[in-house]
């Protein structure tokens, strides 16, 4: 168990006690939240994959825990892990794909923010990975709003194309009154 893990842990447990064991009980409740996110910038196809130059590129996706108990839970599989559903637009690609994958919130061990999520375009299967990176308290402004991502041809493992988006900060009002209790 990293060190990391025995703190979570700890964290929980100590919380667990201070509330007289609803932290406990809340994984028992099928109670979660949602949220919602835009992410835009732009993308570069790899040489032969596509047109020259940036694209405009951006997902608008759904995301939250359909447990928050079991997201909580430093020891379970889904701890602060959570499904997301939405759609991406990429320019030279396609105008809007459905999309569905994972958002995983990496603070302890990788100190990173990951979204992976798949999509289809014309029976062409696509996965999508972007990351906000270097996940530190004195760098928040840029670390949560600055998402270094690749997309690949889903069947082959090619690359397709690189990007950056960004969370637009005009946007926190508009994300943080999305957030909305969810049943499990």
């Amino acid at each position: 168990m990293s060190a990391i893990t025995r703190w979570a842990d700890n964290l929980v447990r100590q919380a667990d006690r201070l509330s007289n064991g609803r932290i406990s009980r809340l994984k028992e409740l099928p109670v979660g939240f949602r949220i919602d996110e835009i992410m835009t910038g732009r993308h570069r196809f790899e040489p032969g994959m596509g047109p020259e130059g940036y694209h405009p590129f951006e997902f608008q996706v759904t995301w939250g825990p359909k447990r928050i108990g079991e997201w909580l839970d430093p020891h379970g599989a889904g701890f602060l892990s959570q499904p997301l559903e939405g759609v991406v637009r990429a320019g030279g690609l396609c105008q809007e794909a459905p999309c569905q994958g994972t958002l995983e919130l990496q603070y302890f061990n990788e100190r990173l923010i990951r979204y992976t999520f798949d999509f289809r375009v014309d029976s062409t299967d696509y996965h999508y990975v972007g990351e906000k990176v270097n996940i530190r308290p004195w760098n928040l402004p840029v670390s949560h709003t600055t998402c270094f991502g690749y997309l690949t041809e889903a069947r082959t493992g090619r690359l397709i194309s690189t990007s950056v988006t960004f969370f637009r900060l005009h946007r926190m009002a508009r994300f943080l009154s999305s957030f909305r209790i969810a049943r499990g």
